[in-house]
């Protein structure tokens, strides 16, 4: 069963939550000299504000999406957990110089538990954003209908 009310909450709430991550990516831009990797610390801006922004845009085609509550249920939570864990292990990454799994951004090996971290975040938020885009896709498809190509 559809409820208007907690669909309109999630798109306020995707909408708050990727201002502040935006606002979160743009305060770390200012501590990049401090970093032990500062070329990670420039990704770690980049991908609070564009992440911030994804969650921006998300949250204004939110009540768009044609698609089942469990699947908007999941796509809310998926959302929030991959943009926050993108920016938060690129940051652990920035501020100890660890991320074998980033190279080209200067990523070197570390400390195994704050790898273990880092590599922990990686995985799950990329299989959290797939998932993500796959579910908002499937509730922003809708295919032609029959009548429609007459017109």
């Amino acid at each position: 069963m559809e409820n208007p009310a907690v669909r309109k909450q999630q798109a306020d709430k995707l909408i708050f939550l990727g201002i502040l991550l935006f606002f979160l990516g743009l305060v770390s831009g200012l501590f990049i000299p401090m970093m032990a990797n500062p070329r990670m610390g420039v990704s770690t801006h980049l991908e609070g504000v564009m992440n911030g922004i994804f969650l921006c845009v998300l949250g204004l085609i939110w009540n768009k999406l044609n698609l089942a509550e469990r699947w908007i249920y999941l796509g809310f939570w998926l959302a929030l957990y991959g943009t926050f864990a993108n920016f938060l292990a690129v940051l652990i990454s920035a501020m100890t110089g660890a991320g074998k799994y980033m190279p080209i951004a200067g990523g070197k090996e570390g400390d195994p538990f704050i790898e273990s971290i880092i590599s922990t975040l990686l995985i799950t938020l990329t299989v959290s954003m797939l998932t993500v885009c796959l579910i908002v896709l499937a509730g922003l498809y809708k295919p032609e209908r029959s009548g429609d190509r007459d017109r």
